[in-house]
């Protein structure tokens, strides 16, 4: 009896004819896998991206606070159309023309409607914050910022019917009374400027969780005074740098640890908003500061460790 070879025992079922073999590549070595990241290690380029993400969240705050109070530029619905635009148009050069990342259609209807309701969303808070920072200095914007936590909560609840424990909801009652307590001892409130970055505070809390006609006179400010272009064109270049850096730490972290710098961010921009612009503080204000920075990472602790229980 001859011995079959695999050759002929394969081609003695006709199913395994027409299936395709499937090459499955070896998996790289150690040596290849560490000279795809070049010289610099993943924790180094973490920290770097985190750097850039807080250098130009810091700095957009203190160029549209600049623009918008001290410089006299007092349109935050077309400045936050430049952001817009500037957002779209380096977006565009990265993917076409340096391809940093690969071009991505859309590729249905539904697909579309949640891209334009997060877009819409997105704006109505941009509008909110940079309207918000006419009328309040930085250290008070970035303190009622930071109860973003508290809203999304709330939407997460409305929206998903997605409920918390209760030390969960204990952990940001803290949250609530620093803002009342800074809101009481704020030296340069303002009801309408506290309103509409309440209205950016929720729309940022609610994208995370599902213009004007004043190009004329623009126009006529640059003929006036070109050091205006300067300005529009940098701060909208850092308003893009702040989405970006906003990605890549969501996409290097973790949602959790990107809600825990961003409470260090306000905290560091309060600080330097103070030191730039002179507003007063008091130490009420500043201790119902400190009350809701403390009730965010008690908040963030909570859910943490609620994640972590075995059910």
């Amino acid at each position: 009896m001859d011995t079959q070879t695999w050759t002929t025992r394969r081609g003695s079922n006709p199913r395994l004819e027409t299936e395709q073999v499937i090459e499955i590549p070896s998996t790289p070595t150690g040596e290849v896998r560490h000279s795809n990241n070049g010289f610099v290690s993943p924790t180094f380029k973490t920290a770097l991206i985190i750097a850039s993400w807080y250098f130009s969240n810091i700095g957009v705050l203190l160029l549209n606070k600049y623009l918008l109070s001290f410089y006299g530029y007092r349109y935050p619905i077309f400045l936050t159309m430049l952001h817009m635009i500037s957002c779209t148009t380096y977006s565009f050069i990265a993917i076409h023309w340096f391809e940093f990342v690969p071009f991505q259609q859309i590729v249905s209807r539904k697909q579309f409607f949640k891209i334009a309701a997060l877009s819409v969303i997105f704006c109505f808070s941009v509008v909110c914050g940079n309207t918000s920072l006419r009328y309040l200095p930085v250290s008070f914007n970035q303190a009622i910022g930071a109860t973003t936590p508290f809203f999304t909560a709330i939407f997460a609840f409305l929206i998903t019917c997605k409920k918390e424990s209760a030390e969960v909801y204990l952990a940001l009652m803290p949250v609530v009374l620093g803002i009342v307590l800074a809101s009481n001892s704020e030296p340069l409130f303002h009801l309408f400027g506290f309103l509409v970055c309440v209205g950016s505070t929720a729309g940022r809390a609610l994208k995370s969780v599902v213009q004007g006609n004043v190009a004329a006179i623009t126009i006529q400010k640059a003929r006036e005074d070109s050091f205006i272009v300067f300005l529009l064109l940098g701060n909208s270049t850092v308003a893009y740098l702040v989405n970006l850096t906003n990605f890549l730490v969501t996409k290097h972290t973790s949602a959790l640890t990107l809600q825990v710098l961003g409470n260090a961010k306000a905290a560091v921009a309060a600080v330097v908003s103070v030191l730039i612009f002179r507003n007063p503080v008091t130490v009420m204000g500043m201790t119902g500061f400190g009350v809701t920075i403390m009730g965010v990472v008690l908040y963030s602790e909570a859910r943490k460790r609620l994640k972590n229980t075995p059910h």
